[in-house]
């Protein structure tokens, strides 16, 4: 269909070309009736009325339901309110018939403002939201500049729409397709039978009709008598050739596109420092393709040899030209096509490509011009912070490995396409002063950053312990860089991070243990035997009543160790652990290093038990002897670092060191550096620095909502292959637990506490009633307070110096 000459017959099917009034358009409901308002317009279905003179065309507001308008019973309402519109109605099996209905009709300048609302009103008509929608299309072109002058049939001045690329024209069929019939319900003139014009020709003709009226308002420049910008239609005959000429380039218009070529860069530096703007650094090859079949591609220079496939107007080359000027506003060195005979072939510097390869594309793309790159450029090069051994043969397993003299290197490390690039292409990649190299038969993107990364790759060494943080994070703070950048450990580095995070294998039930482990037993076990096996201590910080003790009963077994293990608890738990012992691994010597004849001579194995006070005493002592494993039960009895028992327990070495609590952190997290540099020495650091590093970030996220949630992340990769924390309430532990048992055990009180606690109450009682506030408070629990300590003991309530124990309390007895 030709939309020209269709909007040609379109044009005088219901305006007059009488001119319009100058001067700004009228708001809705003024000419319409006073009380007729923008949303009531919207409910009502919108039809455009196109005209001879496209700015003469108007909106036409009507209700297929014949809802009659607020100023009138539905028909004529006088001057100023609705008018007749002749519309085509669907009539039963007959087919359609026309009749008049009573309609509000706009001029395109106060209609604008009412159709552009109407997509987001949910009460608007379907037809006059298609029309909104078209009306926001048609602003847009404006916007765009996407403007052309040109002449109607009778030679008056007109502007339309356009070029249209190939995104607007499938746009205006999409809003074409999507018109309801009351949105075209009215019939072309003179037709019998009746016709309605064609949605797309017609949506094509409003978006001219705004295109002609938008520019011509009183702020256009000299507007009183000139053409294209004053509102009274002029004619201007001499211009019909050219006009001719323009209005095909608004139907049949064109778009250019860029085709980088690399065929003709310099692969080496220019000799002169002086040309380095100047040399070749290849070309950019225009393309041009028809907006109306964007499958219809050529190169400028075919077009303008004339060897172009057939489809391309007698304009195209005009349109091709004004397509580059466009484009050259939003990157000014395509001006340089403008001088050429034949604008198809520009050169390019380097700092002209490195431009096009950055933000030029992005600014030519929102200005409809696309940048094709060669296949085989590649833009996969990245940059990644490598961590790896600095001397062959340095410890990689047990606290040796925190211990280490070697440091481990740090340095940057590109790869293309996922492969490492060699050092030779490194070095090779640091010299290139070019923004594309070519590297294994392949043309790379440089990013000058990445150059920068390969000059200076060197980030310097890192101790051991910066090495394993790096490698359980994955990330590192690199100087100069503003955020943590990805790292990634090689080599023996990445061995033991991979056996440290790796699943856990199953382990065969220790021999000698008598006693059946549960499943979260069995994993703790494994997890257990895989720390001690590499020479790094633990934290199991299971909750009470989990079996830390069985479990690490169990563990001794598996290991077979011929030293003994050393287990330091609370004086109160040495005859639970020895019970447990012989229990659970029957057979198994078991010897109580505590008391006055404590003695370690004759040693063979099994365990050894001692308490807290004996192990700061006789911390020399043991420190002498050979130990296959130490275990710090309740180990936050060493949660203060600088505590004696915590720096006597520190000199007593062992290849194995395990630390069981069910509360690792009570109040800060000096608390877990202090558990987790006893069981692997280094770990964390100096105190101070965990401090700094970790510990007032990650307080300070738990005190603030929302604080440095990275830094409890970067924390808990770094702790968490060092301690395995499980409670009674988790998913895979609670199922596993037999049922609680509880046991009430009532005891009557003797007559002494009996006695003891009506005079307290009633003592109190007297006190309490005439008192108020806090004070009453206070009595009450002063009073309860009391009667607990009476159902003790009396000499607890009684405060006796030398109190007679025995026969006194029932729930003592």
């Amino acid at each position: 269909m030709n939309d020209a000459a269709e909007r040609a017959r379109l044009a005088p099917a219901h305006a007059s070309t009488a001119p319009v009034p100058a001067g700004p358009p009228a708001p809705p409901g003024t000419g319409a009736g006073a009380s007729v308002t923008a949303a009531s317009l919207r409910r009502r279905a919108a039809v455009f009325l196109p005209a001879a003179v496209p700015r003469q065309g108007r909106i036409a507001f009507w209700s297929p339901d014949g809802e009659p308008w607020p100023d009138g019973p539905g028909g004529p309402a006088g001057p100023g309110g609705p008018e007749p519109l002749t519309v085509v109605r669907p009539h039963g099996a007959a087919g359609v018939r026309s009749r008049d209905v009573a309609a509000v009709v706009l001029d395109l300048g106060a209609a604008l403002p009412v159709l552009a609302a109407a997509p987001q009103d949910p009460a608007a008509h379907p037809a006059t939201r298609c029309w909104g929608t078209a009306a926001r299309q048609a602003l847009a072109l404006a916007a765009r500049g996407r403007l052309l002058p040109g002449l109607t049939p009778e030679g008056y001045d007109a502007w339309r729409a356009g070029p249209l690329d190939a995104e607007d024209v499938a746009h205006l069929r999409a809003v074409a397709a999507a018109l309801p019939y009351e949105g075209y319900a009215t019939p072309l003139p003179g037709r019998r039978p009746l016709h309605l014009p064609e949605p797309e020709a017609l949506v094509r003709a409003f978006l001219d009709a705004v295109a002609d009226t938008l520019p011509r308002t009183p702020a256009a420049p000299v507007a009183a008598g000139r053409p294209f910008a004053a509102a009274e239609p002029q004619q201007v005959p001499g211009i019909r050739d050219w006009a001719a000429q323009v209005a095909a380039g608004s139907d049949a218009g064109v778009g250019i596109s860029l085709r980088l070529d690399l065929s003709s860069y310099q692969l080496f530096d220019a000799p002169d420092p002086e040309e380095e703007d100047t040399r070749r650094a290849g070309a950019a090859v225009v393309q041009v393709h028809s907006l109306a079949d964007p499958t219809l591609v050529t190169d400028a220079g075919q077009l303008w040899a004339g060897t172009a496939a057939a489809g391309f107007g007698p304009r195209a080359r005009i349109d091709a030209v004004l397509a580059l000027r466009r484009a050259a506003r939003a990157w000014p060195p395509l001006l340089r096509l403008l001088d050429q005979p034949v604008p198809d072939l520009l050169a390019l510097s380097d700092p002209e490509l490195e431009d096009l390869l950055g933000v030029a594309a992005t600014r030519l793309a929102a200005a409809g011009v696309v940048v094709h790159w060669p296949r085989e450029l590649a833009r996969t090069l990245t940059a990644t912070a490598v961590v790896r051994s600095a001397a062959p043969g340095s410890a990689t397993d047990g606290t040796a490995f925190f211990d280490a003299a070697g440091l481990f290197s740090f340095s940057w490390e590109l790869a293309l396409g996922g492969d490492r690039l060699t050092p030779g292409e490194m070095d090779a990649l640091a010299q290139a002063h070019r923004p594309v190299v070519r590297l294994r038969d392949q043309w790379v993107r440089v990013d000058p950053e990445l150059v920068r990364k390969a000059r200076r790759r060197e980030l310097g060494l890192l101790d051991p312990v910066d090495a394993l943080a790096v490698a359980l994070g994955g990330t590192a703070e690199v100087p100069g860089e503003p955020e943590p950048v990805p790292a990634v450990p090689v080599g023996a580095l990445a061995a033991l991070r991979d056996r440290l995070t790796g699943e856990l294998a199953p382990l065969p039930h220790p021999p000698g243990l008598k006693a059946t482990l549960r499943d979260y037993q069995l994993r703790g076990l494994a997890w257990l035997d895989r720390m001690t096996s590499l020479g790094l201590g633990g934290c199991l910080a299971d909750d009470m009543g989990l079996g830390k003790t069985v479990t690490l009963i169990a563990l001794h077994l598996h290991r077979d160790h011929p030293a003994p293990t050393l287990v330091i608890c609370p004086a109160s738990l040495l005859g639970n652990w020895q019970r447990e012992i012989e229990k659970f691994a029957p057979g198994v010597p078991v010897r109580r290093y505590h008391g006055a004849g404590r003695t370690l001579s004759g040693l063979t194995g099994g365990f050894v038990l001692t308490t807290y006070g004996t192990m700061r005493a006789g911390a020399a002592r043991l420190a002498d002897q050979s130990w296959g494993m130490v275990v710090a039960d309740e180990a936050q009895h060493i949660k203060n670092p600088h505590s004696a028992t915590a720096r006597a327990l520190r000199t007593i070495p062992a290849p194995a060191r395990v630390a069981l609590t069910g509360t690792p952190v009570e109040n800060n997290l000096s608390e877990l550096w202090a558990l987790l540099d006893w069981t692997t020495p280094g770990l964390l650091g100096p105190l101070t620095a965990f401090r700094a590093r970790h510990a007032r970030a990650v307080e300070q996220q738990q005190q603030e909502d929302g604080g440095n949630e990275e830094a409890v992340a970067r924390l808990a990769a770094l702790v968490r292959p060092f301690l395995l924390r499980r409670r009674k309430s988790d998913p895979g532990i609670a199922p596993e637990l037999p049922p609680k048992t509880e046991t009430d055990h009532p005891v009557s009180l003797t007559r002494e506490q009996a006695s003891l606690y009506q005079a307290a109450v009633d003592e109190a009682m007297a006190v309490i009633e005439t008192s108020e506030g806090m004070e009453r408070r206070g009595m009450i629990m002063k009073l309860l307070a009391s009667l607990k300590q009476i159902c003790n003991h009396p000499a607890q309530f009684l405060k006796e110096e030398r109190p007679r124990i025995p026969h006194r309390s029932g729930k003592l007895a």
